[in-house]
């Protein structure tokens, strides 16, 4: 393992007089293997957080979602999880295939507790796992570098009313999105994608849409 602290981050810590500190817990928290409780962590988790950086240098930050087990721990380097439909943009995987470094950030804000992630991450067309999760379009795997828990006291509680009924699961098929429907994208949906939206009632404006979001049906 790289030590986790550059220059920048012993600067900061000699102003205030952590070194020591930031020493003893690198050296009591931070993993170079999954142990079993963060296995069984992040695999009950229904969302995480992940980061990638693009071209420019930007690093980006994206929520995941899913039901919990979407995120899998194949061994103890390695996580996997899938890619569902999304907008098109291919931030996140676009990102991947230029610059594998990731980030995860894992949250459980009924019982406060987080999980950190750093990794290299790969993807491809046809994943032997790639038909074990429903409704993904591709799979991630990270082939884990560091892993650690982070103090929870500023997680502030909150309690999960239900699960999105977007998200992919076994045995329920997830309605389409509403942003689809916006009339400016019609042009620019793929192919097929038009026979969706008359199914789901037709076009819409941006502004109505924009008053879909405000009521969490986006």
């Amino acid at each position: 393992m790289d030590n986790i602290y550059g220059e920048q981050h012993r600067a900061l810590q000699q102003t205030y007089d952590t070194v020591q500190l930031a020493d003893k817990v690198g050296e009591l928290i931070v993993l170079t293997e999954i142990p079993e409780m963060h296995k069984n962590f992040i695999e009950n988790r229904d969302m995480f957080f992940l980061t990638t950086v693009d071209h420019r240098g930007y690093p980006t930050c994206s929520y995941k979602g899913g039901r919990p087990g979407f995120v899998r721990v194949l061994d103890d380097k390695t996580i996997a999880f899938p890619s569902y439909d999304g907008n098109g943009m291919f931030l996140s995987l676009g990102n991947i295939t230029a610059n594998h470094k990731v980030g995860m950030l894992f949250i459980d804000f009924e019982h406060p507790h987080r999980l950190r992630v750093h990794g290299v991450a790969a993807t491809t067309e046809n994943d032997e796992l790639l038909a074990t999760f429903p409704g993904a379009e591709r799979v991630v795997r990270v082939t884990v570098t560091e892993i650690f828990i982070n103090c929870p006291r500023y997680i502030h509680p909150h309690q999960r009313l239900e699960f999105s009924r977007y998200a992919p699961g076994a045995g329920c098929e997830a309605p389409p999105p509403q942003w689809k429907r916006i009339d400016a994208l019609q042009e620019a949906l793929p192919a097929g994608q038009k026979q969706i939206v008359e199914e789901m009632g037709g076009t819409i404006t941006a502004e109505e849409y924009a008053a879909l979001l405000m009521k969490g049906e986006g």
